[in-house]
């Protein structure tokens, strides 16, 4: 799995998921805590769909975790400021980085929670769409 599925599925999972997959980390592994989670801030990248470049939109709070399991450190960085979540999503980027076995168990309950989050936004979009204005039909 790459590290940018990984988050994004992370960051909508549930935490209850996501608690589970870092206390069985913590029970068979040493995890010490680098950077305690923390907020602050971050600047917000867009990009401008007409001149297709991007720019700076204005700044966010995030929240921030580093940990380091077995030599192996895990960082996890997300828009709010839920510090457990944040401090387990540091724990298994760690053992994804590390390749512990334990990730060949959380890769199928991951990618189960990514099609859930794929459906549910799919439902979102199609809610959306139905209130989309065709301004070309406004004539």
């Amino acid at each position: 799995m790459e590290k940018k599925q990984l988050s994004e599925i992370m960051v909508g999972c549930a935490d209850e998921l996501l608690k589970t997959m870092a206390d069985e980390i913590s029970r068979n592994y040493e995890v010490a805590i680098v950077k305690e989670p923390a907020k602050t801030l971050a600047m917000l990248k867009m990009r401008d769909p007409v001149k297709n470049s991007l720019f700076y939109l204005g700044e966010t709070i995030v929240c921030e975790a580093v940990v380091e399991v077995e030599g192996t450190k895990g960082i996890a960085v997300m828009m709010g400021d839920q510090f457990d979540k944040v401090l387990n999503m540091a724990v298994i980027d760690a053992a994804f980085n590390a390749n512990f076995p334990e990730c060949r168990n959380f890769e199928p309950l991951l990618l189960e929670e990514e099609e859930k989050q794929l459906g549910q936004r799919e439902k979102e979009n199609a809610m959306y769409l139905k209130t989309m204005v065709n301004f070309s039909s406004m004539d």
